[in-house]
């Protein structure tokens, strides 16, 4: 061996890899757990609304910064995305010993009727609003779907003048809503038939009457409609 150049060098090459990555690890070790990098900043990008301030900073400290390098990135924003109304977070370092922090905060679309909100993406989280919203129901697992649904129901019915207060899914997967001005539609079962149901009512010379009354009516016919006044 100690006559072949090759091996010699082969050999030697490896000896320096070898040392290099030794370096480079107490290298990582020695700024990972040095006091001379300390993180003095910590910058939040988003103008918050739902989310307070003072649960942030609470989260935030709570975890630790450590140093810039060994800011514990991934534990910070599991933590921010614990709160109740963040749905995102994001961490990043800014050299040379800041944090910067942004937040998608929940927007919610509706209430949940068994708890909770649901928010314009179809997402069930914890939290309560002071604003009017709708009401959803409908079976565990669902809420994408009724939210998805209540956009287009929203749509089709808009000309009878008044909002959705209520969608309903039942456990057979049928659906019914209740407008803002007391009219109740049963719309049956398979969402697409759904809506082909009640944009032929919502085109029918009666629709606007029964709107003022705020009758219970029920589209589940081929050809028609059944109607029951309020007693």
């Amino acid at each position: 061996m100690w006559d072949n150049p090759r091996l010699l060098n082969a050999a030697a090459g490896f000896l320096v890899g070898l040392a290099a990555l030794a370096f480079a690890a107490a290298a990582a070790y020695w700024l990972a757990h040095s006091a001379l990098f300390p993180v003095r900043v910590v910058e939040l990008r988003t103008t918050l609304k739902q989310v307070p301030r003072a649960e942030v900073a609470g989260t935030l400290a709570s975890v630790g910064r450590g140093n810039f390098f060994a800011a514990p990135i991934d534990e910070l924003r599991s933590a921010l995305e614990r709160l109740p109304w963040v749905r995102r977070a994001a961490v990043r370092r800014v050299w040379p010993d800041g944090l910067e922090v942004s937040i998608e905060e929940h927007v919610p679309l509706a209430r949940w009727a068994a708890g909770g909100l649901v928010n314009q993406q179809g997402e069930r989280f914890a939290g309560d609003a002071a604003a009017e919203l709708p009401l959803f129901s409908g079976p565990a697992g669902t809420e994408a779907e009724v939210a998805r649904r209540y956009t287009r129901f929203a749509q089709l019915a808009r000309p009878l003048g008044s909002t959705i207060a209520r969608l309903t899914l039942s456990a057979r997967l049928a659906w019914e809503l209740r407008l803002a001005n007391g009219l109740e539609l049963k719309l049956g079962r398979d969402a697409d038939a759904a809506e082909a149901r009640l944009a032929r009512f919502v085109a029918s010379p009666e629709a606007s009457g029964l709107a003022r009354l705020g009758a219970t009516v029920d589209l589940r016919y081929a050809n028609g409609f059944s109607v029951r006044g309020k007693s």
